[in-house]
């Protein structure tokens, strides 16, 4: 099994660090969860008490090496290991999958969450949270700076209360660095700060990927940012109460989701145009309306933000559903030929997606559209059905919402193997990470890369199993993976820790499909 980050342990001392603490409590609870055991059963095998185990699972109490290794063997499952080991998964492909799986919370979405919780001086109560590693470091992140978090006990939930200050200076610069999603702070934190400091941004190998064009959505609120020795180096001058319009240089997810932070808790009316109307977007702007923030425009590239300075309210909120992991369950069955049905799909997010692979001859159905737990998002189910696909007539490509989703293209290299013809796949966001889909030759298929941006596939692909080691980019990894399903006789991939930054359990996900997959370690 892997739930993640394993983590490491050098000796038998007690661990102290507030974000180990999280992260063991995080992974013991879902090995607990998968196990079936409440946390009374779990207690009783250890002979200690229940409110232990919460406290355990929360990060809350310290825990030694000798009661790491009994929860281990409690729960059958690797907690700490002794020294680095990576995760690989052992695949038997050519296997067709069935069933019905129900798509997970959007983790793009629960980051920028996570982020515009800190405008709120109330108790922020998130729904259905994903469980990822991405998600896990941003909790560790503000609980470094003293922002109280906490789970459910069921794990599914998380309640936030911000300090009346933050502890800007006690933040955990190393779980910080190994995610992008810090660059989203810029945005609540120049309403709250005159100063402050932010280790600089990481992620996926993707490319050189600026920050600029979070600068200039933001300096309209008065923000300089200097970066230096890996710190961004921050400045806000007071804000004066006036309306401002604000062009956005690029229409990017991120990009936006920070410009509609910093407007929500500015005085006037804020106009952001070339705004991305993506899920995510969307998400934290259904969000902020709960907290009383009107904005105008949702779903469109035009929005206008009445921000209000003081927010104190005690909310509660679903995370809609994640389009990109629907995507990746709808082409596990369309790689493997199978009937399998995808339930609660974000359906204004896959539309492009789905006329695509009409195009290209997929047979599916959908059923009647039907409202989200929040209330705002259009949902369905798709079943997918065999299909002989054929290559599309002109060139799949990427475009902001509402295009085809970029994160959604790299699932399209491995379907547009499995065509009859040649598809071009041009990848022009992102620098290099076309390379990574060069990958799929190792497993049989024809794939040329024409340049750091663009693919030339030829199918259908008589796929057969290989040894890979995981591309070092989210996407792309899933995609090697999905292709090993397809392959005949027995693939492994090696170094799969990645794919735990954007799926919850994907592996067991799959598995309750009909794929056989399992995890080793060296």
């Amino acid at each position: 099994m892997s739930y993640g980050d394993l983590v490491t342990i050098t000796d038998t001392n007690t661990s102290t660090h507030p974000a180990h603490l999280a992260r063991i409590g995080a992974l013991i609870r879902s090995a607990r969860q998968h196990e079936g055991l409440t946390q009374a059963q779990l207690a009783e095998l250890l002979g200690t008490s229940q409110s232990a185990i919460h406290r355990i699972e929360q990060g809350g109490q310290n825990i030694t090496l000798d009661m790491l290794t009994r929860i281990s063997a409690a729960l059958d499952s690797e907690i700490v290991t002794i020294g680095p080991r990576h995760s690989h998964l052992r695949v038997r492909g050519g296997q067709q999958l069935s069933g019905r799986i129900e798509v997970n919370s959007s983790k793009n979405a629960a980051v920028a969450l996570l982020c515009a919780s800190l405008l709120n001086k109330g108790t922020t109560r998130l729904r259905h949270v994903a469980r990822i590693v991405e998600v896990d470091r941003i909790v560790d992140v503000l609980r470094s700076i003293g922002v109280r978090a906490e789970w459910s006990p069921d794990g599914r939930d998380l309640e936030i209360s911000v300090p009346e200050q933050l502890d800007l200076a006690g933040i955990d610069a190393e779980t910080a660095r190994r995610t992008r999603s810090i660059i989203m702070f810029l945005g609540p934190l120049l309403g709250l700060e005159g100063t402050f400091e932010l280790p600089y941004a990481g992620g996926c190998d993707l490319g050189t990927r600026t920050i600029e064009p979070h600068l200039i959505a933001l300096r309209p609120f008065g923000l300089s940012v200097e970066t230096t020795g890996g710190i961004y180096h921050a400045a806000v001058t007071p804000d004066d109460g006036a309306d401002r319009s604000i062009v956005l240089t690029e229409r990017g997810d991120t990009v936006t989701e920070n410009a509609i932070m910093a407007a929500a808790r500015r005085a006037g009316t804020t106009t952001i145009r070339n705004a991305s109307p993506n899920y995510m977007v969307q998400d934290l702007c259904f969000f902020l309306e709960l907290l009383g923030v009107r904005i105008e425009g949702i779903g469109t590239t035009t929005l206008r933000v009445h921000g209000r300075p003081e927010i104190d309210v005690d909310v509660e909120y679903e995370v809609s559903e994640d389009p990109v992991e629907a995507m990746s369950l709808l082409t596990a069955g369309i790689v493997t030929e199978s009937q399998i049905t995808v339930a609660r799909v974000p359906i204004e997010f896959m539309e492009i997606e789905l006329a695509t692979l009409a195009e290209m001859g997929l047979r599916y159905e959908t059923t009647p559209e039907y409202l989200a737990r929040n209330g705002r998002t259009r949902l369905v189910d798709i079943t997918v059905f065999p299909s002989t696909l054929r290559a599309p007539i002109d060139k799949i490509h990427p475009m902001p919402f509402p295009g085809l989703n970029i994160d959604n293209l790299p699932f399209f290299a491995v379907i547009a193997a499995c065509a009859e013809g040649k598809t071009l796949i041009h990848d022009w966001v992102y620098e290099g990470r076309a390379i990574h889909l060069t990958d799929l030759t190792r497993l049989g298929a024809d794939v040329r890369l024409l340049d750091a941006h663009r693919l030339d596939i030829q199918g259908p692909t008589h796929w057969s199993g290989a040894e890979v080691s995981c591309p070092p980019a989210l996407r792309p990894a899933v995609v090697i993976l999905l292709a090993m399903l397809a392959a005949k006789g027995t693939s492994v991939l090696r170094n799969v820790d990645i794919i735990a930054r954007g799926y919850e359990q994907l592996q067991e996900r799959l598995v309750s499909l009909g794929a056989q997959i399992e995890t080793f370690r060296d």
